[in-house]
């Protein structure tokens, strides 16, 4: 997977038609599917984002563009400055990224931003878009793995049946246009509000894999589950609800797993992704075990 477009961003950067005047172009670190750059001129700061499509992750930046701009239409994210083929500008928001820590300690205001986006973006959403299925997602994440033999193709059997007996814990879902990458560092406190980023996997999905992915990123406990449970859902949630929101959650820390897996073979980024599956893998197994009622066959 190659995620530079051409040899040279910082000559497409300047040859943009955008600018006022001369700009000054600094690389930002952080980007694991794209190459961040926060570009200054006279008139303000933007940040521009350069990558292809990544089709073995389901990347496609017509799709991102398309959700960036309808969450900026909403006022969930920054706005889009400039799109094009490979890139896209936004404008720079100056506040502070949030840590696990940050995210547990503001849920509030992150579960209403989510529910806010899942509404919002929905309604405003223009053109074709993708959807994200957690488990065609793990599917297609093993077909590629086996087909490029990779060193984790002995553990596929087991994680598909995994992900099979997780899928009918889940049960029937509704659909939103979800985020799907509920990083912590996705959301920036500007110190008066909290903006969402970053919408390269955005797709319609269940808001269970949102809310799943926003606790196991962020070091949820149990409390803190039941607490967002019943902020996005407006009453204390039933025994199904959380049934199927465990399964959920299981499954984004497997997809999570399996996505570094795969990034492990196609990746060119500067990125320990070898140590980032461990660590995944390690907390999905631990997910996995605590599921008793979703091990029977």
């Amino acid at each position: 997977m190659s995620l530079s477009v051409e040899s040279d961003p910082f000559d497409r950067i300047r040859a943009l038609p955008i600018w006022s005047g001369r700009i000054e172009i600094a690389p930002l670190t952080g980007g694991i599917t794209n190459r961040n750059y926060l570009v200054t001129e006279a008139a303000g700061r933007a940040v521009v984002r350069i990558g292809g499509d990544i089709p073995a992750h389901g990347i496609m930046r017509f799709n991102e563009h398309a959700a960036s701009r309808a969450a900026a239409d909403c006022g969930v994210s920054p706005a889009v400055r400039h799109a094009e083929p490979g890139l896209m500008v936004i404008d720079f928001v100056a506040g502070t990224t949030l840590l696990p820590e940050g995210v547990r300690a503001d849920l509030g205001r992150c579960v209403d931003l989510v529910r806010r986006a899942h509404r919002e973006v929905t309604a405003r959403l223009r053109g074709p878009a993708l959807s994200f299925n957690v488990f065609h997602v793990l599917r297609d994440y093993a077909h590629t793995l086996r087909a490029a033999g990779s060193s984790h193709a002995r553990a596929l059997p087991r994680l598909g049946d995994i992900a099979t007996r997780l899928e009918a814990a889940v049960g029937p879902v509704d659909l939103v246009f979800g985020h799907n990458d509920l990083l912590c560092g996705n959301f920036i406190d500007d110190g008066a509000r909290l903006w969402l980023i970053d919408w390269d996997y955005a797709g319609f999905n269940t808001p269970l894999f949102d809310l799943g992915g926003l606790s196991s990123n962020n070091g949820f406990t149990a409390a803190d589950d039941e607490a967002m449970l019943e902020r996005y859902f407006g009453s204390a949630p039933t025994p199904e609800l959380r049934r199927s929101y465990a399964a959920m959650r299981c499954a984004s820390l497997l997809r999570e797993t399996l996505w570094s897996m795969v990034s492990e073979l196609h990746s060119d980024l500067d990125f320990d992704y070898a140590a980032y599956t461990a660590t995944n893998l390690a907390r999905f197994e631990e997910s996995w075990a605590g599921l008793e009622d979703v091990h029977a066959p």
